[in-house]
């Protein structure tokens, strides 16, 4: 129980670390701290997966992105960004599309009803093994992991595309 507590304090105060620093590497930094501390509360869980799929693809593949994205763009600190980058265009069109997605969702689940959530213990067995998870990833899921997969692709080349478009501007 202690160290779900210890696990628990610097996994808050870390991610309070990860929207209070000015610097984004330091963000960054302790956002990996935050993931670490998650991890260490998925293993006291008993879910030693979760625990090593948090630290591989979060921890390792996905903060290795961002760091690269931070040091492309070059980003020294939260002053470094014109005032005007936000616009009350972007910000009006933000809005709305998180409305458009909100009511998506809405809807989505309102048609999926309580009914498609199972509660049947055999089924949750049934994908607690990683071979099965991984068999339904690449059959029944395979078109959903796909376009997962091209639409991390197009942020990272929307990402560089950006930061190059920083460079030649100056």
């Amino acid at each position: 129980m202690i160290a779900f507590y210890i696990f628990a304090a610097i996994a808050v105060l870390a991610s309070l670390g990860v929207i209070g620093q000015r610097n984004p590497m330091h963000s960054v930094m302790l956002l990996i701290v935050s993931f670490g501390a998650l991890a260490g509360l998925y293993i006291l869980l008993d879910a030693p997966f979760t625990a090593v799929t948090q630290i591989i693809i979060y921890a390792g593949a996905i903060m290795v992105l961002f760091l690269f994205v931070v040091m492309l763009l070059n980003a020294k600190t939260e002053d470094d960004l014109p005032k005007s980058a936000i616009g009350p265009r972007a910000m009006r069109l933000g809005v709305a599309l998180s409305l458009l997605l909100g009511i998506e969702v809405a809807w989505g689940l309102s048609r999926l009803g309580i009914t498609s959530f199972s509660t049947d213990p055999g089924a949750v067995s049934s994908i607690s093994s990683v071979a099965e998870i991984g068999a339904q990833l690449f059959t029944a899921h395979a078109f959903a992991f796909e376009v997962t997969s091209i639409l991390i692709l197009v942020a990272m080349v929307g990402a560089v595309v950006i930061a190059g478009k920083g460079r030649h501007e100056r």
